[in-house]
């Protein structure tokens, strides 16, 4: 199979190349001796990458803290399911899935990937593959943030940063249609973007200030630095600040922070499913290259806002 692999942590991107690589050992997937329990090989039609993931541990090195390169970054997936390992439950041979694989393992810049079947979830048949490759991290990160960890519910406000963004722009829309109110922060070029993607107002962090926005219930964060610092300020008393740029230096006086890294979870990844196949939720997704093309696009100096999903087939 072809595969984008990385060797060499001081290269970054500059050092992913297209190779060639072996096809998953299916034999030794389904047999008892050589099987991971609950593993699903998934053909996949289309990934995504992460940006900073070559900044990641677990890109080099495996849960043992061996080096595991040459490693096949990518971690969003949507494909086909096209074996099955003992103890693989809740999917079948031929179903179109997406998720996220393990952080770990070989990941889904590649024609066939090895994932958890509990990582996957029924992509439905009118959503297409980019699309779930695109919404997979995106919609699971945004959910995660605003749910589990900042507790958002109908009525109150978010103040949502980068809502322009990939993942920002996700969890504009889920806030906003759960009740809350939704403040964007972005650029001044990205105004009508967040807006158009939930945002009931938006703050322009070049030409406003970000203490305009006043007190909210829940601000989530995916700048950090100065940004996320600054925004401990705007956080109510018994509210909450998520952040998934790392633990922020500043809490806010009454409140709490949060910072987490996003996790597979079937019925999260079903319910965005459902969301988007009922014409609720859309990712952001600003380019989408062939495989081939691959290694030149994340190598790219232009900017890009959305997120950026490879199309491995069709």
């Amino acid at each position: 199979m072809r595969a984008i692999v990385v060797t060499d942590p001081a290269a970054g991107r500059a050092g992913m190349r297209l190779v060639d690589r072996p096809d998953p050992d299916v034999a030794r997937l389904a047999s008892l001796d050589g099987a991971s329990y609950g593993d699903v090989v998934v053909e996949v039609h289309a990934s995504g990458f992460t940006g900073n993931e070559l900044e990641w541990p677990s890109t080099w090195v495996d849960r043992l803290g061996r080096d595991r390169t040459p490693s096949i970054p990518g971690h969003e997936v949507a494909g086909v399911v096209t074996s099955l390992s003992y103890g693989a439950a809740g999917l079948s041979v031929g179903q179109r899935v997406f998720g996220l694989t393990d952080w770990t393992r070989d990941g889904t810049l590649a024609e066939y990937v090895v994932v958890e079947a509990r990582n996957l979830a029924p992509l439905p048949g009118d959503v297409g593959f980019v699309t779930g490759a695109g919404v997979a991290m995106t919609g699971l990160t945004a959910w995660q943030g605003l749910f589990e960890h900042g507790h958002l519910t109908t009525g109150q406000s978010v103040l949502v940063h980068g809502a322009a963004g990939a993942v920002g722009s996700m969890a504009a829309q889920l806030a906003r249609e759960c009740g809350a109110h939704v403040i964007g922060t972005g650029r001044a070029a990205h105004r009508q973007v967040a807006l158009d993607f939930g945002a009931h107002e938006f703050v322009d962090l070049e030409n406003e200030a970000l203490e305009e926005a006043g007190k909210v219930d829940l601000v989530f964060d995916v700048f950090g630095g100065e940004i996320g610092n600054r925004s401990a300020g705007l956080v109510r008393t018994g509210g909450t600040l998520v952040s998934i740029a790392g633990s922020p230096e500043v809490r806010p006086a009454e409140g709490r922070t949060v910072d987490f890294v996003v996790v597979p979870d079937r019925t999260q990844l079903t319910e965005i499913a459902r969301r988007v196949h009922q014409g609720r939720l859309r990712p952001n997704i600003g380019r989408t290259v062939n495989l081939e093309d691959a290694v030149a696009a994340f190598n790219s100096t232009e900017p890009t806002s959305g997120k950026t999903v490879v199309r491995i087939r069709g």
